[in-house]
């Protein structure tokens, strides 16, 4: 039974006598826990991934414990980096499903295995295959490819195919979050979400990605905590419910691999159920694995616990232990490969082409959805006044941003604000940007509004006398807000590269060509993007 258990770890390694390293290893060589996912550690407000070589050093210490190899996974959707430093920064999948390009997803999937590989992990969750049409949706959003059920399986497609494309690096791939978390506006992290959608309309949408994921012989496919009426009459997640994961995935779709639960400590599940019974009704649901129970050896007892009293049959828990052992043969995990060489582990993380590659897709990402007055490109960038909004105060968003931008532009007004900035302070700022030709405001949140008090502070500016630039490379739906921003560029992605695309966009260095992945409610269309060629550099002058 503990062979359907994957435990959570933040890549850190403990000392041999410390309580996090006792757990960990009463987990691995007591409980016999089937695998670790690695996941990020918050401290002070910030997220923190751990390093490469540390975690490589850990998952060889937690392996040599293991008496069954273990199977590491990670959220890796946009590269490794989403969890690990020193990793190429893969811009988000709405850049991919902006700038267009299927080729481009297939690489990612491609060197994500090469990195995964070389730092002792087997399992992508990953690719995303959500269909985010819901404009108001705070946990998706960017991490989809975008809203249009086609597009969105091709990149799962090409994902997949990239990912599975190297024999010496064989991963599983995952696609999530069944039965389609696109068309909601809680995240399941925080509460229950629910799927209003009609059973017809989840034959076009949200399935239509899962299925060409199947199609293309997925590996598994994790769940959503999320309530399917149309599918699952009782208020309960799709997780544990038999209806959505053995009546509609494996019968109805044909799904064959490894069901393996979003994280079992996010409230959308842990609200409804102690984590005991959520892990016996996931496995009655249909679910193989279970992914961050909060606690792994309440889950095995009370599962053992449902066999011994005939709530669960043997052959039950043995058909998901077979395709776990299966999954772990084809990814070639034995004794004598579990463990990975740790002089190499750099040998495959942030190679210069996979840089090249992340940089251009952010460049070709880049949108621009309104350009009233020509704004864009910058003419005048040094007297441009530039305001950055990380949302919080704790963050390094932006600092890049702010580099590039005065390398270009050296006395250029930089301001950096935060959503816990009071009124006056902002009022302030606004005030001193009255005489600026023009303004940009660049925000990187993901939520569908500003938070605290930036959204008046936007609107603000938005009704003084200089146009305007709105720039998000979060939400790409924050025009709705915002309605008097002259100009408005959507990135799609917060990670270095994308900051560094949006300078050069701004002041013409690159085309911008992106188109929509998604529709911006009565303001753009999916598939619109105005195409501005690069400034035409002026010769230089011959003495």
């Amino acid at each position: 039974m503990a062979q359907l258990v994957i435990g959570v770890a933040y890549g850190d390694v403990p000392g041999a006598q410390s309580k996090d390293y006792e757990k960990f290893r009463r987990w691995v060589r007591d409980l016999h826990i089937g695998g670790i996912i690695v996941n990020n550690r918050v401290q002070y407000g910030l997220v923190r991934n751990a390093e490469p070589h540390a975690v490589a050093l850990f998952l060889n210490q937690m392996q040599r414990l293991a008496k069954v190899p273990l199977i590491v996974g990670g959220d890796f959707e946009r590269g490794a980096s989403m969890r690990i430093s020193d990793t190429t920064r893969f811009p988000h999948s709405m850049a991919y499903g902006a700038a267009g390009s299927i080729e481009e997803s297939r690489y990612l999937g491609q060197a994500t295995a090469r990195e995964a590989r070389a730092m002792g992990f087997h399992w992508l969750f990953t690719p995303d295959s959500d269909v985010n049409n819901n404009p108001d949706n705070p946990v998706i959003n960017i991490r989809s490819y975008g809203e249009n059920p086609e597009a969105v399986g091709r990149h799962v497609a090409a994902y997949i195919e990239g990912a599975r494309s190297d024999p010496k690096n064989p991963v599983l791939v995952t696609a999530k979050h069944f039965p389609g978390h696109g068309d909601t506006n809680v995240d399941s992290h925080l509460d229950l979400p629910r799927l209003e959608a009609s059973r017809e309309r989840m034959d076009q949408v949200e399935l239509a990605p899962f299925r060409t994921a199947i199609e293309h012989k997925v590996d598994a496919v994790m769940t959503a905590h999320m309530t399917v009426p149309s599918v699952e009459p009782k208020d309960i997640p799709a997780t544990v419910s038999a209806r959505v994961l053995t009546g509609l995935l494996r019968e109805d779709l044909g799904f064959q691999g490894l069901v393996v639960t979003d994280a079992m400590d996010m409230a959308g599940l842990a609200k409804q159920f102690r984590s005991g019974e959520a892990s016996v009704r996931a496995i009655e649901a249909g679910a193989d694995v279970l992914l961050m129970p909060p606690d792994p050896a309440e889950a095995i007892r009370a599962v053992v616990a449902a066999v011994t009293r005939g709530r669960i049959s043997r052959q039950r828990i043995d058909q998901s232990a077979l395709r776990v052992l299966e999954a772990k043969m084809r990814v070639g995990l034995n004794s004598k490969t579990k463990l990975v060489d740790l002089d190499a582990v750099s040998n495959s993380l942030e190679l210069p082409e996979q840089a090249e590659h992340a940089q251009s897709v952010a460049d070709r990402a880049i949108t621009l959805v309104r350009n009233e007055g020509n704004v864009l490109p910058l003419a005048a960038p040094d007297q441009s006044c530039f305001v950055i909004s990380s949302g919080i105060r704790i963050s390094s968003f932006g600092q890049r941003m702010a580099e590039e931008y005065r390398k270009r532009a050296p006395h250029a007004n930089i301001v950096f604000v935060d959503g816990g900035m009071s009124s006056p302070a902002l009022d302030a700022i606004a005030g001193e940007l009255g005489t600026c030709p023009a303004i940009v405001f660049a925000t990187f949140t993901t939520n569908p509004t500003l938070n605290g008090n930036l959204a008046p502070f936007v609107e603000k500016l938005t009704e003084g006398p200089a146009p305007v630039a709105f720039v998000t490379l979060g939400n790409p739906y924050l025009l709705r807000n915002f309605p008097k921003a002259a100009a408005y560029v959507a990135a799609f992605s917060t990670v270095t590269p994308s900051e560094v695309s949006v300078i050069k966009a701004l002041l013409g260095e690159i085309p911008i060509t992106g188109k929509l992945p998604v529709t911006i409610p009565d303001f753009a269309q999916y598939g619109e993007g105005i195409q501005l060629p690069a400034k035409t550099r002026s010769a230089p002058s011959v003495n």
